[in-house]
C-alpha cells in the first residue's frame, strides 16, 4: 500500500514504543501527540516520526494535527485513577474517543483504529465499562474503524510481568485476590503487527479483533511462573473475594496502586476469549514462554 500519514494518540506508551517503529517500517509518515515530546525524543530518531506537544483533549488542537491525515489511531488508555468513581476512565476512555470521532469529522479523516480490550462494556468495572462506552461512539460514527480487544499485553517493560516481579522481589509471601481469574497473554508485537495488518486491510473495516496469545493461563499460575523464572521461591497465598476486596482497597495507597478496587472488579471477568484475532490476520501468537525467560533473566539480575 502507498504510504499514509499518520496521527497517533497515545503513541509514547507500551504499545505505541513498538507500534510506531512497526509502522515506520512500512513507510508510513507519523504524527505522535503527546503531553511533553521532550520525555520522548528517542522515537523522533525515526526520520519519518515527528512528535508534537498537544492537548489530545481540546478538539481544536486536535483537528488541526489531523487536517493532513489519512488515519487515527488511538491507542490512550489508563488502568487506575484517582479515586474510585469512574471519572478518570470516562475521561480518558469515553470523552476523548468522543473528541477523536469530533475531530476527525472536522478533518476529514476516516479511518480510524481503537485500542479496547477484551469484555469491554461487561461487568461492573469503571475500566469495562468505559472500554465498551468508548467502542460504542466509534461504532456509532461516520468512520471506517477497528477495534482490537487484547487480553493482558507482555513485552519489555509491560505492567504484568514485570511488576510481579518487583513485588516478588520485596515479599517472601504474596496474597494474591481473584487467584483463578483466566488470561490469555498476547505479545506486545503481536499486537503491534495486528495494527499494522489491519491498516493494510479494507477487509478489517468494521471489524473487531480479539488478540489473545496461545496459552490460558490462571493468576495465581502466571505469578508463580514468573517467580520461577526470577529464580525466587515465595509462597503465593490465595484469597478469598472477601479478603481480595480488602487487599484492593489496601493496594489503592500503596506506592505503585498495585491492584485497586477497579482492578478487582474487572478480574470477576476472565480475559480470555474464543476468537483468534491475530489467526484471522494471519499472525501467529507468541507465547509467554519464547520471551519473557529472557527479559526476567535481566529483572533477576536487578
Amino acid at each position: 500500500m502507498k504510504p499514509l500519514t499518520l496521527v497517533v494518540l497515545g503513541g509514547t506508551g507500551f504499545v505505541g514504543s513498538c507500534l510506531v517503529p512497526r509502522l515506520h517500517a512500512d513507510g508510513h509518515r507519523i504524527v505522535l501527540l503527546s503531553r511533553n515530546r521532550e520525555r520522548h525524543r528517542e522515537l523522533a530518531v525515526l526520520p519519518r516520526v515527528r512528535i508534537e506537544t498537544a492537548d489530545v483533549h481540546d478538539r481544536d488542537v486536535l483537528t488541526g494535527h489531523l487536517r493532513d491525515a489519512d488515519a487515527a489511531i488511538n491507542l490512550v488508555g489508563i488502568l487506575n485513577e484517582r479515586g474510585d468513581d469512574g471519572r478518570g476512565f470516562e475521561r480518558a476512555h469515553v470523552a476523548l474517543t468522543q473528541t477523536l470521532i469530533e475531530a476527525c469529522a472536522a478533518a476529514g479523516v476516516r479511518r480510524l483504529l481503537q485500542m479496547s480490550a477484551l469484555r469491554a462494556g461487561e461487568g461492573g468495572s469503571h475500566y469495562l465499562r468505559t472500554r465498551g462506552e468508548a467502542e460504542a461512539r466509534v461504532r456509532a460514527a461516520p468512520l471506517a474503524a477497528t477495534i482490537f480487544r487484547p487480553s493482558v499485553i507482555f513485552g519489555p517493560g509491560d505492567g504484568l510481568f514485570h511488576r510481579f516481579a518487583g513485588l516478588l522481589a520485596l515479599t517472601p509471601v504474596l496474597p494474591l485476590a481473584r487467584p483463578h481469574a483466566q488470561f490469555a497473554p498476547v505479545y506486545v508485537r503481536d499486537v503491534a503487527e495486528a495494527f499494522a495488518r489491519a491498516l493494510q486491510r479494507p477487509s478489517s473495516i468494521g471489524r473487531t479483533y480479539a488478540l489473545v496469545g496461545p496459552d490460558r493461563i490462571a493468576l495465581i499460575d502466571l505469578v508463580r511462573w514468573t517467580a520461577r523464572m526470577i529464580g525466587r521461591r515465595r509462597l503465593i497465598v490465595p484469597l478469598p473475594d472477601a479478603l481480595g476486596r480488602w487487599q484492593a482497597r489496601l493496594g489503592e495507597w500503596l506506592p505503585g496502586k498495585p491492584i485497586s478496587r477497579d482492578n478487582f472488579r474487572s478480574l470477576l471477568l476472565d480475559s480470555v476469549s474464543d476468537e483468534d484475532g491475530l489467526a484471522e490476520l494471519g499472525i501467529q501468537a507468541m507465547p509467554m514462554a519464547a520471551v519473557m525467560p529472557r527479559l526476567l533473566a535481566a529483572e533477576r539480575r536487578r
